[in-house]
């Protein structure tokens, strides 16, 4: 890598492994002679389990166990899956049935686990698997997004799993009646499949009393207490790690019953034991995304300034609790609850909803996507309904520049920020003052052209806190170990691009470690847009660290006062000298004179408090009447991710959030029956974004520091994703208004556009 300076566009050196083949996932890396597992999952939705007989299977040939959940309990586990809880509007807690590793007595969705086959190969599990006989009575499947129905759990007998509020109810409906105008809409946001590249996956060892447990995953630290805790394992007898990971999204945050089982399997067994997931049993297996229903309504005065803002929504939990379900979409939407804007009042009400589906967790943005969806989209129908421009809507209720630190109703405190700047960007970016040419050109070819605009907010999550551990090596090379986890966003590069830029070490000579239990010893893992600011932080601390433990050495080696030494990011210095060694020849003279207390420094620091990545998208769409086919023409955005490390990684991350979006808003949808059976389990009737869906994105930066950490940084990975389904949205929408189509819900198919077209047109007829 070549010398840079700050905020240079480094290319990712972890691509060339990438591309070339050598990339080592689970299925890379599995222990020779490993033994096969193979899940046998419920074909129902919702039924009570009469039957279960394994004895042919267990007898079959290669297989070396079947495991159930009677098995687990007996070998003393805990089988109870775990999730985060909210409170009630009532203060009373949130409904917590067991969600079992394997199924209890009934089965509550299709692809819930049953049992697990072990054998020596995938074949010989899998065909054992066709050997178990599994009765079950059906029980009425519950599918829709409301309470009521056949109960899945006893603890919610209308399936509610919770109704949470958030806000002042009492003076929200008071600007309501003051308001010199209300305008509501109803929204909906369509459940997606994560569909990573790499499906899920995991193998287990079990030597010398000890287990080494790898998966794909997002962080190894929780994996290892969830293990310690399931199969009741001393804390020094587990060790977790994961090799590169080929996407996470959120999806690969949590555990996974199948994670225990194979854990247990390979100890009972002593013998390695590997699971991966194929990619229908991924569809129907892991946690969904979005699915969820809002009722989003706004005061304004008679100036258009928001008054009061309240959204009743409901959410599709699946079958039961997943492990950050609950608070998503009440605690998590809530942090962006009213966006950009002033708006001083608000009333947030969500119920949380079993339905006979898998679970819905975490997805790229986890509740900010979804609340900026539902925000967005009611600002510009408050727009068209109101006669006024979108675009001049938001601005006259931009949060002001001179308003920061800004307390929001839901008592965030969003730092900096600088709205009306960013949309004065935008607007050039975009070429808004070329729209209406375009719009005439294809009006004449009998075309719709519509423009979207987002503007967006979002916090970063997780824990605040990250540790840097940097040790000078041998060879000469210098390791930083991280308490993070790449999913392919370019953490290898960012990381050490930022060690150089600190520190003056080559950044080709410095080796990253992550995903290793045994050899870090604590970290957060990745998700919430937070990996690159708490990990820079942390090895800001690090390197402060480096600088006072060498100072006092060096002062000894070049005969001067240590309060006169400095250190410039490339060499020590001090007046009266004229040796300047550089971090590496500090480390190597140390290395001389046998201080290898000085060849190895560790900090963990505290991020002072939240980010808030901010930005417009711009979205323009060409939509055929007579077809229904559209195409999105011209994408443009423009972010305040407050400084950069490396402004290529960021573009690259805003590029693939933003394709994600297109994807849920034009094409991808879950589809379950009446009877719960997934509709949408392959390739072939569930539709990914591809090349030639998805226009040239074009990325510029409007940065604003952000005060909250020492760098001004903001986090980037999930702002595309935040962005892009209103600004898709509102575009469709604002293609179709002239006609009379007044709203039309994702995914926008060219049938579902054909249809709401024609029946317009028929309605007029």
């Amino acid at each position: 890598m070549e010398k840079f300076g700050k905020s240079q566009s480094v290319k990712r050196v972890e691509d060339v492994r990438f591309l070339t083949g050598q990339g080592r996932y689970i299925d890379d890396i599995a222990p020779d002679g490993a033994l096969r597992a193979y899940v046998l999952r419920s074909p129902v939705a919702h039924g009570t389990i009469t039957g279960l007989d394994l004895e042919m299977a267990r007898d079959s040939d290669g297989v070396r166990a079947v495991l159930t959940l009677a098995d687990l309990e007996a070998a003393g586990l805990r089988v109870g899956m775990d999730g985060a809880l909210v409170k009630n509007r009532d203060g009373s807690d949130a409904a917590s049935p067991e969600r079992p590793i394997l199924a209890r007595d009934k089965v509550r969705y299709v692809g819930e686990p049953v049992a697990v086959v072990i054998a020596e190969t995938a074949t010989q599990a899998r065909d054992a698997a066709e050997m178990i006989e599994l009765e079950i009575d059906d029980l009425p499947a519950k599918t829709d997004l409301a309470p009521g129905g056949t109960a899945l759990h006893p603890e919610a007998p209308d399936n509610r799993a919770f109704d949470w509020g958030l806000g002042n109810e009492a003076e929200t409906e008071a600007a309501f009646s003051a308001a010199a105008h209300r305008v509501s809409l109803q929204v909906d946001d369509n459940r997606i499949i994560v569909n990573s590249m790499e499906p899920r996956g995991c193998f287990a060892d079990w030597r010398e009393g000890r287990l080494h447990f790898t998966y794909g995953g997002q962080g190894v630290w929780a994996m290892k207490r969830q293990l310690v805790e399931k199969l009741n394992l001393p804390e020094d007898a587990v060790h977790v790690t994961t090799p590169d990971v080929g996407g996470g999204f959120g999806m690969k945050a949590m555990p996974y019953p199948e994670y225990f089982v194979v854990a247990h399997a390979a100890r009972m067994l002593e013998q390695p034991v590997v699971w991966v997931s194929d990619r229908s049993e991924a569809m129907l297996s892991d946690n969904g995304g979005r699915d969820l229903t809002s009722l989003a309504e706004l005061a304004f005065d008679e100036d258009l300034r928001i008054t009061g803002y309240r959204v009743h929504t409901q959410c599709n939990l699946g079958a039961y609790n997943s492990h950050f379900g609950q608070p998503i979409q009440t605690q998590l939407f809530s942090r962006v609850l009213a966006g950009v804007y002033d708006i001083q009042t608000t009333w947030l009400r969500v119920e949380g909803i079993y339905t006979n589906t898998v679970q819905v967790d975490a997805y790229r943005g986890a509740g900010r996507p979804e609340a900026i969806y539902v925000l967005e989209r009611v600002m510009d129908q408050a727009a068209r309904e109101l006669g006024v421009d979108p675009w001049e809507l938001r601005r006259r209720n931009f949060i002001r520049p001179e308003q920061f630190p800004y307390k929001t109703a839901t008592d965030e405190t969003y730092d900096v920020g600088d709205f009306h700047h960013v949309l004065e960007r935008m607007g050039v970016a975009a070429d808004l003052d070329g729209f209406a040419a375009r719009k005439a050109a294809d009006a004449a070819k009998g075309k719709l052209r519509g423009i979207g605009l987002c503007y967006y907010i979002e916090s970063i999550l997780g824990d605040p806190s990250e540790s840097a551990d940097v040790a000078f090596e041998e060879d000469g090379r210098v390791s930083i170990y991280v308490g993070t986890q790449s999913n392919g966003q370019g953490h290898e590069t960012v990381y050490a691009q930022f060690l150089a830029d600190q520190t003056g070490i080559p950044a080709e000579d410095i080796t990253v470690i992550q995903g290793d239990s045994d050899r870090i010893a604590q970290g957060g893992g990745t998700g919430g847009s937070r990996s690159v600011t708490t990990q820079a932080n942390a090895t800001l601390a690090t390197v402060d660290k480096m600088v006072e433990a060498f100072t006092p050495f060096l002062a000894d080696h070049m005969g001067v006062d240590p309060q006169t030494i400095t250190f410039d990011a490339e060499t020590f210095s001090a007046p009266g000298s004229n040796q300047r060694p550089s971090m590496v020849e500090a480390a190597e003279l140390a290395r001389q004179q046998g201080r290898q207390d000085l060849l190895r420094h560790k900090a963990t620091a505290k991020l002072p408090g939240r980010s808030f990545p901010n930005g417009a998208h711009v979205a323009e769409i060409v939509i055929d009447p007579d077809t229904g086919i559209s195409t999105i023409d011209r994408y443009t955005v423009v972010d305040d991710f407050g400084n950069l490390i490396n402004p290529l990684l960021a573009e690259g991350q805003v590029h693939g959030g933003v394709v994600q979006g297109i994807g849920q808003a034009m094409m991808e949808r879950v589809v379950y029956d009446e009877d719960g059976q997934l509709l949408t389990a392959s390739f072939m009737d569930y539709a990914l974004p591809r090349a030639a869906d998805v226009p040239m994105i074009e990325v510029g930066f409007a940065p604003v520091p952000s005060t909250e950490n020492p760098m001004g940084m903001k986090g980037c990975g999930e702002a595309g994703t935040v962005g892009a389904l209103a600004a898709v949205a509102n575009a469709v929408q604002d293609a179709v208004w002239a006609r009379g189509v007044r709203q039309v819900e994702m995914p926008y198919t060219p049938l579902r556009l054909w249809e709401v077209l024609r029946d317009v047109a028929d309605a007029a007829e």
